[in-house]
């Protein structure tokens, strides 16, 4: 297993590009957001997937949420509203997970039985860096320790996962709680999950 230091100001590219070839090849990796440091790879290496929900223990048809770049991006994967989208680009980037009906791209294992998916654009210019250059979403999902909490650090998530990941990312401490999760599938939003996200921000006109 590898750590990577990498700047969360301004991510070295170089570093950025040797992290999107490990993904390329179908690597798993941890790496930090803007709310959890979490576990994740390329949703289009299958091998990588059922690996990751190995790691998870989850079924596979349990439902893993992706990171996205670009409310654009977000388009390619998922059907978006005018309604969706104007209230995504009031929270992007930011702590929020958006619920959406599925397009055809996305691959079958990361959809649930009504053919929604869960979509990030985190305020992480890691993240960021690494789904712009790799070219593709990758997944995002959390872990916990043996207390049963998330992980703020690169250190503590390295010490814990050991050999089950390929590579871990440090991009410092970050204050680690749950995205909050709105499912704009259908007419009205809906409010999941509360977490990091401010959900008064969801309803402004």
């Amino acid at each position: 297993m590898q750590i990577l230091k990498i700047n969360p100001v301004n991510p070295e590219q170089r570093l950025i590009r040797l992290v999107a070839q490990r993904l390329q090849q179908g690597d798993v990796i941890a790496y930090p957001t803007d709310t959890i440091y979490g576990i994740g790879c390329d949703i289009f290496q299958k091998g990588a997937v059922e690996r990751l929900y190995r790691i998870k223990g989850k079924e596979p048809n349990k439902p893993l949420s992706f990171l996205c770049p670009n409310l654009t991006d977000i388009s390619t994967y998922a059907q978006v509203s005018n309604q969706a989208f104007n209230i995504m680009k009031r929270l992007v980037p930011g702590p929020y997970t958006f619920v959406l009906e599925a397009s055809r791209k996305v691959p079958k294992v990361m959809l649930t039985r009504r053919k929604t998916v869960g979509i990030r654009i985190p305020d992480n210019n890691i993240c960021i860096a690494m789904v712009q250059l790799l070219g593709n979403p990758i997944i995002t999902t959390s872990v916990k320790n043996t207390e049963n909490e998330l992980f703020s650090d690169a250190e503590e998530i390295a010490e814990r996962l050991g050999g089950l990941v390929d590579m871990v990312i440090d991009g410092g401490r970050i204050i680690a709680r749950h995205s909050t999760i709105i499912d704009l599938s259908g007419d009205t939003p809906m409010v999941i999950r509360e977490g990091k996200g401010d959900t008064s921000l969801i309803f402004e006109e």
